[in-house]
């Protein structure tokens, strides 16, 4: 993309909608204290890098939902606050994919007796050779695309999309792989080791086609780069992944706080594995093994320290998934002080794409959308600990 440090993966008055169009409150209730939405308050920042932005919300397609967590004994209760949220307006996730790919995995693993997520397995005819666990791990720290990839050889498309529609959080659909595109609905067998000398093959998984999608947004921009001939005209996702805000932010909800949903909705995951998903989700990529100066801690926890080099403090954990590609950044986060007893959840998605032309390998990742992300973190955290009223 635009900067080496994404390449490694892969901007009057404000125009502001009425209150009534972008709130949308889903659970509990606004706290005496605060009765003004907090979040079109901390849009209102002075802070340029929110500014440029809201002044144009509907260029850079801004969606976002905050929730506060309120905990009342062993009870813990959501205040959701949202911004242009619409799951029929499409933004593409990117390799935010690569979370409910994670949790279907382990359900799967759980599922199956005869495996553990230690277990080490490769593509046939391939070399690279992993355990799912170790997978696992890539996909948070550093957005590994194989290690993805591998997951979906493992599952299949249509076994993804059931588990993740079975937890009732909102409309999902995987329809291809990340980083390169083998369109053939069939997966390849994996060579999976039991122990040290047995291994098994696994049988190939065929997965229905995907239909397009038919959703407001799903042509963008004026034109498209295929291969080295610039088609003018819009750029067509109707093929492509679909995991709107209000899923993913479900799904965080139902990893950090199951109890708060009925068994039915829940991850089909044990303790052990649960504490697994939510280590390798905050888990930094120094810290996973990966060189710092290519992999600074604020290379997949885009809220408060995308656009900075900074080490995150210890007491700071951010369990998350990122996504950006085709000139979006998603982030989707539960973030904890562990000092101050801070904590709240930010999902956030932007669009930086000012020539309007994909595939060009021009993107504002680094000038706009990072700083909006990390300023929107920013504000969040000082409202959280009554730095703003």
């Amino acid at each position: 993309m635009s900067t080496p440090r994404l390449k490694a993966l892969f901007y009057g008055f404000f125009a502001w909608a009425p209150a009534s169009a972008m709130l949308l409150l889903f659970s509990g209730c606004q706290s005496p204290e605060h009765r003004e939405d907090p979040l079109l308050s901390i849009l209102r920042s002075e802070n340029p890098d929110i500014q440029r932005v809201m002044q144009d919300p509907e260029k850079y397609e801004i969606q976002i939902r905050y929730t506060r967590i309120n905990r009342e004994g062993d009870s813990v209760r959501f205040t959701d606050y949202d911004y242009r949220v619409a799951r029929d307006t499409y933004f593409y996730p990117a390799s935010t994919v690569k979370f409910p790919i994670a949790l279907a995995a382990l359900e799967k693993l759980n599922s199956l007796d005869s495996l553990e997520r230690t277990n080490r397995y490769y593509i046939e005819g391939d070399s690279v050779e992993n355990s799912f666990a170790e997978d696992i791990d890539k996909i948070f720290a550093v957005s590994d695309n194989h290690a993805s990839n591998r997951l979906i050889e493992f599952l299949g498309q249509d076994e993804i999309n059931a588990r993740i529609s079975d937890k009732n959080a909102g409309p999902v659909r995987i329809s291809h792989r990340l980083g390169y595109h083998r369109e053939d609905r069939t997966t390849q067998p994996l060579v999976i080791y039991m122990n040290d000398s047995i291994t098994v093959l696994s049988d190939p998984i065929i997965s229905s086609p995907p239909t397009p999608l038919d959703l407001k947004g799903i042509r963008k921009g004026t034109g498209f780069y295929d291969g080295d001939s610039l088609i003018a005209e819009p750029f067509d996702f109707s093929m492509k992944n679909y995991l709107p805000v209000q899923t993913l932010h479900g799904l965080l909800k139902r990893v950090v706080f199951p109890e708060n949903f009925p068994e039915e909705e829940r991850l089909k995951i044990n303790a052990d594995q649960r504490e697994f998903l939510l280590t390798s989700m905050k888990t930094l990529p120094r810290l996973s093994g990966y060189p710092a100066d290519i992999y600074p801690d604020g290379y997949c926890k885009f809220f408060i320290y995308g656009d900075t080099e900074e080490p995150i403090p210890d007491a700071i954990e951010i369990y998350n998934k990122v996504g950006f590609a085709y000139g979006t950044l998603t982030d989707c986060a539960y973030i904890k002080d562990t000092e101050k007893g801070i904590e709240f959840m930010l999902t956030a998605t932007i669009l930086v794409n000012a020539n309007g032309i994909f595939n060009d390998d021009h993107y504002e990742y680094d000038q706009t959308g990072l700083p909006f992300l990390a300023s929107l973190g920013r504000e969040v955290y000082k409202f959280e600990s009554g730095q703003l009223k």
